[in-house]
């Protein structure tokens, strides 16, 4: 793995980091540093005009300077306001519990879930959380209030991983909290059948989502380093099985590498985009095809 630019700071560093908040914005931040002003994204944060405050507007955004001089209410807009309604969608299984380099995945999704928190209400766009395993856990609809940031992130810091994954079921029943359009950001191992995910995000496209799927890997599961024989336990069906060093140096990657291709062909097929994740990577990779999907670029 290449070594991430100074400001791209690692999993295990913000794992150091006094909460979840704090592991967003240092995320976040840093992460902009490389996008401020390059032509390459309309994503900022430069004051473009004002124009007059209606009825429903965030009051956060009003001009009380302007106010003051003109008694009349004007708002800020923003370069890059697009209003697009964000649902963050957090798989809380067990398997998302794994972790063989000192974070999970369930800690890394979570990371990953507050940035895209952070990142949209730095855009002032309404956010939402789901969390599932099996059935839903949580629903908080999208807002942009004052103060939901922090509700949002408190949500997600107190989730821990749970029971078996029922992904395709859970799917179905999020079409019921997913009535107006905007973009839908899954984060999960995807420890699932795949034509049965595909049938499951189908609907929710076809309904004019965008929707991205943010498979998240440990490094252990991408590239196995034992040696000798080892009994592997599912970790939601809790079945063990004995393996062989010579299947995992031969039969494994064969497999695995179909299993993904096997995924990222049933996404495009439910028209999602599909975006593999290592646990050690930096989250720049997954922020930049955050934006990217804003963009209408994928």
């Amino acid at each position: 793995m290449s070594t991430p630019a100074p400001h791209l700071l690692p999993p295990e560093t913000l794992a150091g980091l006094a909460n979840l908040e704090l592991v967003a914005r240092t995320a976040v931040d840093g992460f902009l540093i490389g996008l401020h002003r390059s032509p390459q994204y309309g994503f900022s944060q430069e004051f473009k005009e004002y124009r007059a405050y209606v009825e429903g507007d965030d009051p956060r955004f009003i001009d009380w300077n302007v106010y003051a001089r003109t008694e009349r209410t004007y708002v800020r807009r923003f370069e890059g306001e697009t209003n697009t309604r964000l649902m963050i969608v957090l798989d809380a299984s067990a398997s998302m519990g794994f972790g063989s380099q000192g974070i999970t995945k369930m800690q890394y999704g979570k990371y990953l879930a507050a940035a895209f928190a952070y990142l949209a209400a730095r855009q002032h766009d309404p956010v939402g959380l789901i969390v599932f395993d099996e059935t839903i856990r949580q629903y908080r609809p999208p807002t942009s209030r004052t103060g939901s940031l922090a509700g949002i992130i408190h949500a997600i810091d107190a989730v821990q991983a749970g029971n078996a994954t029922d992904l395709a079921g859970c799917f179905q029943r999020f079409r019921e909290h997913l009535l107006r359009r905007g973009l839908v950001v899954v984060i999960s191992d995807l420890y699932c059948d795949p034509e049965a995910m595909s049938k499951a995000v189908q609907p929710l496209a076809y309904r004019g989502h965008d929707i991205v799927l943010f498979q998240l890997m440990d490094p252990q599961e991408r590239r196995p380093e034992w040696r000798d024989a080892v009994v592997l336990e599912d970790m939601e069906t809790h079945r063990s099985v004995n393996v062989s060093p010579e299947y995992l140096s031969e039969k494994y990657a064969q497999r695995l590498e179909a299993h993904l291709a096997a995924l990222k062909s049933a996404a495009a097929r439910a028209r999602a985009h599909q975006v593999l994740i290592a646990t050690d990577e930096p989250l720049n990779r997954a922020l930049r095809g955050y934006l990217l999907m804003r963009e209408g670029r994928v």
